[in-house]
């Protein structure tokens, strides 16, 4: 089971009689060098729920994501709409689960957009009409409808986060996994990427040292330091226990704002 703070409440979609869309349970996993990065991670996430994962640099917070399609294979139990994670079901794993990754420029390597954004969906097989389609879609969602033909290393970091994005979209999955979405952008284009967030009606995981964006786009935040889930609970609550985020590293976003001001 997952960690509340105690005047915290379960929801009854993560009771232990639901089905999460993400299941989670006693994941362990240590690099080849040694270095323990998750020590019994356990965790339920409803379908349509945005959950911030936060904490401290080295919290296990990406190692986590790489888990959610096999990238990373640790040991425990991981279970996407049922269908455990192992070798014979990536490839269906993979269709479910969107990963988007810190920086834009490891996920877009083609000389178009719609190239890079077309590269999922053909080889699922899809026809070529269907694909079209599909990027047609993903890029409507992202506001990037314009920059089919566009070379993607023109693009600014905010455009090409956006353009990372669609290209987990037109695999139509059912959980949108990303790793620090706001890192390197500037306030227009930060605001920009909350609002698409907000608006995309996808489950989501979403790892981020931003608290001002979790204050404003979540309802459930995940704290984790040292491999560990350390609480799981209502983002106002959580936020509120300053001495709790301040023994895992982490900042009010009030405190985030005077920093930057």
């Amino acid at each position: 089971m997952f960690m509340l703070l105690p005047d915290l409440a379960v929801d009854a979609s993560l009771s232990a009689d639901s089905a999460p869309l993400l299941l989670i349970d006693d994941l362990h996993f240590a690099y080849p060098d040694g270095r323990v990065a998750l020590r019994g991670i356990s965790l339920r996430v409803a379908r349509g729920e945005k959950v911030a994962l936060v904490g401290p640099n080295g919290a296990g917070k990406s190692t986590l994501l790489l888990h959610l399609n096999g990238i990373l294979r640790g040991k425990g139990r991981i279970e996407i709409a049922g269908i455990p994670v192992n070798d014979r079901t990536l490839p269906q794993v993979r269709a479910r689960v969107g990963l988007v990754f810190q920086n834009p420029d490891d996920q877009l390597f083609s000389p178009t957009v719609f190239e890079d954004v077309a590269f999922g969906p053909l080889h699922m097989g899809l026809a070529a009409d269907e694909v079209r389609a599909r990027v047609d879609r993903a890029l409507a969602m992202v506001g990037m409808s314009a920059y089919h033909e566009r070379h993607p290393y023109h693009l600014s970091m905010g455009e090409k986060k956006r353009v990372a994005i669609a290209t987990v979209l037109a695999m139509e999955p059912e959980i949108l996994a990303l790793d620090e979405p706001s890192a390197g952008l500037d306030p227009r284009a930060r605001r920009g990427l909350i609002n698409l967030l907000r608006d995309l009606p996808l489950t989501m995981l979403v790892s981020t040292h931003d608290m001002a964006l979790v204050q404003e786009l979540f309802d459930r935040m995940v704290i984790m330091d040292e491999g560990r889930v350390v609480a799981d609970g209502s983002v106002t609550t959580l936020l509120d226990d300053q001495a709790l985020l301040e023994e895992h590293g982490l900042e009010t976003p009030w405190k985030e704002r005077e920093v930057r001001d």
